[in-house]
């Protein structure tokens, strides 16, 4: 009875490990039938290391925010145009003037009466006319501009300054002047004695005295007024006035307002003379 106890066993022990084969070969297409506790030892091994060098997410944003580092910036100065300074003409005051050819190459620059007129540039003082000679009814040339001041520039150029209310103390002919100094106050004189207070400005060279009509400009000067006043103190006009006076001469005919009116006398009244009363006596 023992020996078929062990037989039945033995049996159940056969069919059990017959189970457990079929059950490994089994299973769905694709899928392994093989449990995680089942998975080969190489597959559970230690977690491998990857050597690399990641840069800092930071530290690659602020490279390509921030620009490379040079060298301090260097100041270089404008280019100078000439050898010479400049001044604009009226300092202390607002200023307006004409940048159109008119009658003659000069322009007027408003601005209010005592303003300061100034030296344009340095040089000798060559005329000055301390007096107010012009008169509405002869209108000489020769004294439009009223009280003026010339003075022929260290450049060669001699500028005027006309319709003065007064000329400043010591300015007179062979006084030299700097640049921006002082020459007298902007007023009315001569035919601007209808207009506002004005400063006559005319850019020309030297010449004797009598050439009045060259003084009062020969060169239009609103394009070195426009220079000077906006801060470029080097622009000349020395290159254009003397081609201006080697094309028309030192002297050239005066061409525009020349003539002075000729006085119109005053009528006077003719006496009429009394009247003869003939009296007639009848003989009696």
């Amino acid at each position: 009875m023992r020996s078929g106890h062990l037989g039945r066993w033995a049996a159940v022990a056969g069919a059990l490990l017959l189970t457990g084969a079929c059950a490994q070969s089994t299973g769905v297409a694709g899928v392994s039938a093989q449990s995680p506790e089942t998975v080969p030892p190489a597959a559970t091994g230690p977690t491998p290391v990857v050597t690399a060098t990641i840069p800092d997410p930071d530290a690659t944003t602020r490279a390509s925010a921030e620009p490379p580092k040079g060298k301090s910036p260097v100041n270089v100065p404008p280019p100078r145009l000439s050898d010479y300074t400049y001044a604009f003409p009226v300092t202390g005051c607002q200023v307006s003037y004409q940048r159109r050819l008119l009658v003659l190459p000069k322009t007027t620059i408003w601005t209010g009466k005592g303003c300061t007129f100034v030296s344009p540039v340095s040089g000798v003082v060559d005329e000055v006319n301390t007096g107010d000679r012009w008169r509405a009814a002869t209108d000489r040339g020769a004294d439009r501009e009223g009280r003026f001041v010339t003075v022929v520039g260290d450049d060669g150029v001699r500028y005027l300054g006309g319709h003065l209310d007064s000329v400043a103390a010591g300015v007179r002919p062979g006084v030299r002047v700097a640049a921006g100094q002082a020459l007298g106050r902007v007023g009315t004189s001569g035919n601007a004695r209808t207009q506002g207070p004005n400063l006559y400005f005319a850019i020309s060279w030297k010449t004797g005295s009598s050439a009045w009509w060259v003084r009062r400009g020969m060169v239009n000067p609103w394009r070195y007024l426009d220079a000077w006043l906006s801060g470029n103190r080097t622009l000349s006009p020395r290159e254009e006035t003397m081609a201006t006076r080697a094309r028309l001469g030192e002297t050239p005919r005066c061409q525009v307002q020349c003539s002075s009116k000729k006085p119109v006398k005053k009528r006077e009244p003719r006496e009429t003379p009394d009247p003869v009363i003939t009296i007639t006596v009848n003989p009696t």
